[in-house]
């Protein structure tokens, strides 16, 4: 597969679809923009591609560079049609082009890049005791409204056959919230990766957050945040085990506080 296959051009005459017409003398070409070529890739694999889903699979080399351009080209009608005069304001004529770079490369980055390299390791010594990281700062939006999510994350870890250094929770944590999320699904699929990522006996999530739909739209509530936790294996099983994550986190933010 080859992005030049991809580019192949859509014919609009009867032929292409299959329709007879020999007076047709003339055959019309519409180009196609590259983020209906990728949507045609990700149709024709069968793959989801929801505002929190991962397409970077499916991105050749140099594709992210034209969609960057493309999402620019959107982003300038969208000011256009606000009405803000992007050829004499000062302040946007460049917004456009930042809109884009903000989307694919650092906002959304987890669409669109591949996962960070993380190296796990043998669980050589056979630890057993939980052990939590956080807080880890969260940094997402809201797919209904595409205004910020910001809070912290705490994951709690008793381990299995692998390990991962305490840094790659982070780096984690980073990649899946940076994505359209509602907050909910975030956590689930942040689970979902830790537990691909180093098969632990009990993993523990919390995560705290503000979100700016309420902040600063609708009901416009400053202090309101929301909280949520997915607990599996060991931790949902064991009482005593979760009381102890939830402990643990108490303690921390009782540090920082």
């Amino acid at each position: 597969m080859t992005a030049l296959n991809d580019l192949s051009p859509i014919l609009t005459n009867g032929s292409s679809l299959g329709i007879s017409n020999a007076s047709s003398t003339s055959i019309s070409v519409l180009p196609r923009t590259i983020s209906e070529i990728i949507r045609a890739r990700l149709d024709a694999a069968g793959v989801p591609y929801l505002a929190n889903d991962n397409v970077a699979d499916y991105l050749l080399e140099g594709e992210l560079d034209l969609l960057q351009k493309e999402v620019a080209d959107r982003v300038r009608d969208l000011l256009v049609s606000l009405l803000i005069d992007i050829e004499n304001d000062h302040n946007t004529q460049e917004t456009a082009e930042r809109v884009a770079k903000m989307y694919l490369h650092e906002v959304f980055k987890g669409r669109y890049h591949h996962q960070p390299k993380i190296a796990s390791f043998p669980n050589v010594k056979q630890l057993d005791e939980i052990y939590t990281v956080g807080p880890i700062s969260v940094r997402s939006a809201c797919s209904h409204h595409l205004v910020p999510i910001l809070g912290n994350c705490w994951i709690g870890i008793k381990p299995g056959e692998r390990v991962i250094g305490l840094s790659k929770f982070a780096r984690v944590v980073d990649w899946v919230f940076s994505r359209p999320h509602i907050q909910e699904e975030a956590v689930m699929i942040l689970a979902d990766e830790i537990e691909r990522l180093c098969k632990p006996q009990g993993l523990a999530i919390l995560v705290k957050a503000q979100h700016y739909c309420m902040k600063w739209r609708g009901v416009k509530e400053p202090q309101t945040s929301m909280v949520n936790s997915s607990v599996r294996g060991d931790f949902r099983h064991d009482p005593s085990l979760k009381a102890e994550f939830f402990e643990l986190v108490k303690q921390q933010e009782s540090v920082l506080g």
